[in-house]
């Protein structure tokens, strides 16, 4: 049996792709794990969303979604519509706040003792569920008062739509797997930035306002709402928490003993038993197993881990329905709102807790898990309601896809979710940036990292990098061209001049600085290709200048000449590379800047040199 999207409004592609799915017997499921797909309930009252009056088969355009959240903030005094930014192409970036108390700032929600939740939507454009599902949540709480409740000690923050330009290339086909809406937005912005991958080198305006947003509330829980898929399965809600090492442990407890289990118990109750969002050991293939990583802050819920906060990464499955995605995605915004009024005090004290032990310099007791892996000795199992599949053979490609049936199956799979550090810091006391790469400085600064500057010219010994091997991704990701080198750690006196940044990880941004500047961090910008420059080389040497001093260079140094024929035996294309032989004595000539591949950054682990630094006031 093929099963197919059941909404009208498929395009003419679309009923082509599913023809020819059914000509090659491939099956596609959009079924849910409960008895009957929940269905909007028209009130007509004034208050439907769009998406409720399409029957869960439309989201609203961007002028009609303001035009709404707007509507609601007139008609109650609990919510208010703010902007924080302005896109590439001119459009608001729009924020809601929900608060049944008027505490409608970061003071005002911190004075009332508050947690402060924020959903996110859109960030993926054509991953919409979270805008449709969130209006609904805020019409439900502030104007029809169904459920008020859940603003007894929570203030609410609501991005409807974070990558608008993205959201109004809308249309049809933006989503080849995805199973409605009818049409939806695109997954990068107008510029092509992956806003799900631009958190720490923030090269988009839209993250940047964002950052400026975050910092401003530093919520204390985090949903960013995505729809994804992998496979064909029964279930509807996918988790990704950052349990692995990423988050501080007071943090990891709460998110793990009294949020995912709170979450997992309501939403079992609501009919969406949820499992955690991972990969297939072996592609597409769920019998093989689940791989639960940790995530870099490159990704919304790493970024909020190494910021001491919490963040939930929610995925529905793209083979379900619009309507029951949303219907999914808005309970687990009402649980998560109902476990955040329940617990408060609890999260609020972590959170507390969290910053405490990286402002005191606590934190930096055990080394900072900069790169973590799966390890794959260690599993527990779970129930992954599935179906029937087999794989087989193309045709046409000769590539091995799975065919999945409609008859229902359970399997019991390992789940492989305890993370290993590859890659550890030992913490240094504090990083120091000269003040000529401004760039970098102003990053740290974006995100919250306390930066304070020399007022003279110091001469100090600290620790830094070379960098070997330096090489760079061929095609652009992320509008950067990525690189990959070796670090060997050197030490040296250094003169720091007049302005330099000097970033003491006694602060509460210190995971954030040192996934910033450590040279071994995946997300480091060193990586991202900020300090590019220093592996070029600007200086040059005729031959007709080197040639008539080499004999007096070996003379002098007659270990040189040994050095220069071991080198030729290292690398045999050296010996027919006339140029490469000139370059490589030249390195050994007191011309050769010893600066290239050098990182200008350097650390200290002395506490007593970084408190006697001269610090602007």
């Amino acid at each position: 049996m093929i099963k197919i999207r059941t909404d009208a409004r498929q395009p003419a592609w679309g009923l082509l792709f599913l023809t020819i799915l059914a000509t090659a017997s491939q099956s596609v499921s959009y079924d849910n794990v409960i008895t009957e797909a929940p269905v909007p309930v028209l009130q007509h009252d004034g208050w439907d969303t769009p998406f409720e009056i399409s029957g869960g088969l439309e989201t609203p355009r961007y002028g009609e979604t303001l035009a709404y959240c707007r509507r609601l903030a007139e008609a109650s005094p609990w919510l208010i519509t703010t902007r924080f930014g302005v896109s590439p192409q001119g459009r608001e970036l729009v924020l809601m706040i929900a608060d049944r108390d008027g505490c409608f700032t970061p003071a005002a929600a911190r004075v009332a003792g508050k947690a402060v939740l924020l959903l996110q939507a859109g960030i993926h454009a054509g991953e919409i569920d979270g805008k449709d599902a969130g209006l609904m949540l805020l019409r439900d709480m502030a104007v029809r008062e169904t459920c008020p409740e859940l603003l007894d000690n929570v203030t609410i923050l609501f991005l409807p739509i974070f990558n608008v330009d993205g959201h109004e290339r809308f249309g049809p086909e933006n989503r080849a797997n995805q199973n409605g809406p009818a049409e939806m937005g695109w997954r990068v912005t107008a510029q092509g930035y992956n806003l799900n991958r631009d958190y720490v080198k923030a090269d988009a305006p839209e993250m940047r306002a964002w950052l400026e947003l975050y910092l401003d509330w530093l919520p204390d829980f985090y949903i960013d709402s995505h729809v994804s898929d992998g496979a064909d399965f029964r279930h509807v809600v996918m988790y990704g928490l950052e349990l692995g090492g990423n988050l501080d442990p007071v943090l990891t407890d709460w998110t793990r003993d009294v949020y995912l289990a709170g979450l997992s118990a309501g939403l079992a109750a609501d009919g969406y038993p949820a499992i955690p969002y991972g990969g297939y050991r072996r592609w597409q293939d769920p019998r093989s197993g689940i791989r639960v990583w940790s995530s870099g802050p490159r990704y919304s819920q790493g970024y909020a881990a190494v910021q001491n906060r919490p963040a939930l990464l929610l995925e529905t499955h793209m083979f379900k329905d619009h309507k029951t995605r949303v219907d999914a995605t808005y309970r687990v915004f009402r649980r998560t709102a109902e476990i955040l009024n329940r617990e408060h005090a609890g999260l609020l004290a972590a959170v507390a807790e969290a910053d405490r032990r990286a402002a005191e310099g606590e934190l930096r007791r055990t080394p900072l898990p900069l790169r973590l892996r799966v390890d794959e000795s260690d599993s527990t199992s779970l129930t992954f309601l599935g179906y029937e599949y087999e794989f087989v053979e193309s045709g046409i490609t000769g590539g091995r896809y799975p065919v999945y049936s409609d008859v229902p199956a359970d399997f019991e799979v390992p789940v492989f979710a305890n993370c290993t550090a590859s890659v550890e810091l030992a913490w240094p006391e504090a990083y120091l940036v000269p003040p000529e790469w401004s760039e970098v400085i102003d990053r740290l600064e974006l995100h919250g990292v306390e930066v304070r500057r020399l007022t003279r010219e110091v001469t100090l010994e600290v620790e830094s990098a070379r960098l070997v091997g330096a090489s760079w991704r061929q095609h652009p990701y992320e509008g950067r061209h990525t690189l990959e080198y070796a670090v060997e750690t050197v030490s040296e006196v250094r003169t720091w001049p007049r302005g330099t940044a000097v970033i003491d990880l006694n602060q509460r941004a210190a995971r954030v600085a040192a996934h910033m500047l450590a040279p071994e961090a995946p997300d480091a910008l060193l990586r991202w290709g900020f300090f590019d420059t220093i592996f070029e080389r600007k200086e040059y040497v005729e031959p007709y200048v080197l040639e008539p001093l080499l004999p007096g260079m070996i003379e002098a140094n007659p270990a040189l000449a040994d050095s220069f024929a071991a080198a030729l035996i290292d690398d045999p294309s050296l010996e027919e590379n006339y140029w490469g032989k000139i370059l490589w004595f030249y390195r050994h000539t007191p011309w050769w800047d010893d600066r290239i591949d050098v990182y200008p950054v350097g650390w200290t682990s002395a506490r007593d040199r970084v408190d006697a630094l001269p610090y602007a006031p």
